[in-house]
């Protein structure tokens, strides 16, 4: 709408103005991923703490079971028992392959030394196998974050006897975005990708409706509002948020045309009398192609001729 200069009249025409709910919205992070316990143990060493950045794969906690340290031990010590028989093994079967050439023992002998090397050599290879694994469980006691993001809670503590498969510690990632639970009678009017108003009308940001979830509990819909540049610092903190819940028609005038005399608002409108001044009830200001218009509760009908003054 085009405002009339200094002077001029304008009709008013009930215009199409777009109805705001006013509701409040929580800073939620995309995902909530737990760094989770590969295996069973007590903590020994906790790196992160609320609020810590992390990047994917840092180092957040380290587990111990003593019984890994147990098991490598007596792999090593079986280990060392059976390298001493290898050892002897082939010893013995050098020696036999030596009294074959002469004749001295059998075939039958000489196989029976090589299938005992044979033996030790499979237990040993076995051995090493799981003393792999054992080294393969330590290892695993390394809790590794899984995405970059935020710490949001760590639920243990130093010192603290975990299982395998339980969270150590509750990382948001994928960035951030409003979550808003929308009375269920205005879901009808909400649609995904809607404009949506955050913050207070002296600092107010745009933001899009991403998401409607489908299911209605509490006689609320959950909605997510996509908002460029939102901080992360405190995630569950509470904005407010204007929705856009429908259309009506109000009558509006250019801001120029209120004056205020006494403690209320005047309207100049045009009559067959002349000009005289009219009292109104301004309602909300709304802006317009650049243009400030207020809304006029009473006062003034559609067909009235407003002149805009300097007052």
């Amino acid at each position: 709408i085009a405002a009339p200069a200094f002077g001029q009249t304008l009709e008013i025409v009930p215009q199409p103005v777009t109805e705001w709910k006013m509701v409040f919205g929580q800073v939620e992070t995309r995902d909530r991923v737990p760094a989770r316990a590969r295996i069973g143990g007590t903590v020994v060493d906790l790196f992160v703490t609320e609020g810590d950045q992390v990047s994917a794969g840092e180092l957040v906690a380290r587990i111990e079971d003593t019984k890994l340290s147990f098991q490598i031990d007596a792999l090593d010590a079986g280990l060392e028992a059976l390298r001493s028989r290898l050892q002897t093994a082939r010893s013995e079967l050098a020696r036999g392959e030596a009294l074959k050439e002469r004749g001295v023992i059998t075939s039958q002998r000489l196989e029976e030394l090589q299938t005992a090397v044979s033996v030790i050599e499979g237990e040993i290879s076995s051995a090493e196998s799981e003393r792999l694994i054992v080294e393969q469980q330590i290892e695993e006691g390394e809790v590794l974050a899984p995405e970059a993001g935020i710490v949001l809670s760590v639920p243990i503590a130093l010192g603290s006897v975990v299982t395998p498969g339980e969270g150590l510690a509750i990382i948001g990632s994928g960035g951030v975005f409003l979550r808003l639970a929308v009375p269920e009678r205005h879901a009808g009017d909400l649609a995904e990708g809607d404009g949506i108003e955050i913050g207070t009308r002296d600092a107010i940001r745009e933001g899009r409706l991403a998401k409607l979830y489908p299911q209605i509990e509490g006689g609320r819909v959950q909605a997510d509002v996509e908002v460029e540049g939102l901080e992360s610092t405190f995630v569950g903190r509470r904005v407010p948020v204007r929705l856009p819940v429908g259309m009506r028609d109000a009558i509006l005038v250019p801001e120029a045309a209120l004056s205020r005399n006494g403690g209320l608002d005047f309207v100049t409108v045009e009559t067959a009398a002349g000009p005289i001044e009219r009292v109104v009830v301004p309602g909300a200001a709304t802006e317009q192609d650049g243009v400030m218009w207020i809304e006029i509760l009473t006062g003034l009908s559609a067909g009235d001729m407003v002149v805009l003054t300097d007052d």
